[in-house]
């Protein structure tokens, strides 16, 4: 395989970290996306800052991302706390939604001219991060999963409306062990307590196991590779047997 050009939203995440460093290692220019504060604590001076809620930001990064792309993996995405929807403050509803669902929309907007081939050969590849909670919703969770459950659609959307010029698939994980737990990456300290129950969570999934950030970067790095060159619009569910749609 020749080398690509892949650029990562959200590459300075928890899972965005691994999966740099495994196509960097396989050969491939990863170029990382993230906040200002997500560069600087993990070290990626020369990764590109980026805001999704703000759409100058996002024309700003892809512009520095410049010319052609292979692939493009959307990591971003958030959730801070668990609140009954009945409870919820609109403000917070409006932030969720505008991180995991605008921002997946402007990224997308951005991303796709930069894959778009036309002719023979290996097609650009996009591959949206949604979650399990998009379809197998749990109780104060309401505002992450109607933006995860709206990426699906916008997911499948992009799939019919961008063929036959590039793919776009969905990799919808269960509970991963990262920041994402603790307030977020580059929106917190990353230390506190995960504001799930990791144990609990971990005896009602059939592998018995919480998810490591490499379970899920081998279905990401399939769907951005040739093995799935005939996949679009599709969604692969990887949550150790908790959900099975």
């Amino acid at each position: 395989m020749s080398r690509r050009r892949i650029a990562l939203l959200g590459g300075a995440g928890g899972i965005g970290r691994v999966l740099a460093a495994e196509l960097s290692a396989a050969g491939d220019d990863v170029l990382v996306l993230d906040l200002p504060a997500s560069l600087e604590r993990h070290g990626l001076a020369e990764g590109i800052e980026v805001d999704v809620t703000e759409e100058a930001s996002v024309a700003r990064a892809f512009a520095k991302v410049g010319g052609a792309l292979d692939g493009f993996v959307n990591l971003a995405g958030y959730n801070t706390e668990l609140t009954p929807l009945a409870e919820m403050e609109p403000g917070y509803f409006d932030e969720i939604l505008s991180a995991n669902l605008r921002g997946a929309f402007l990224a997308a907007r951005a991303a796709a001219p930069l894959l778009e081939r036309t002719g023979t050969g290996e097609l650009g590849s996009m591959v949206m991060i949604a979650s399990g909670l998009a379809s197998h919703v749990r109780p104060g969770y309401g505002a992450y999963s109607a933006s995860k459950a709206a990426v699906i659609a916008m997911t499948k959307t992009l799939a019919l409306e961008l063929a036959p010029k590039l793919r776009v698939n969905a990799v919808a994980p269960g509970l991963v062990d990262t920041a994402f737990l603790r307030g977020g990456t580059g929106r917190s300290a990353e230390d506190a307590d995960s504001i799930v129950n990791l144990e609990a969570y971990k005896a009602m999934t059939p592998l018995d196991r919480i998810a490591h950030p490499a379970d899920i970067t081998g279905p990401i790095r399939f769907l951005l590779g040739p093995d799935s060159g005939f996949m679009t619009g599709q969604v692969l569910w990887v949550n150790g047997g908790g959900y099975m749609p």
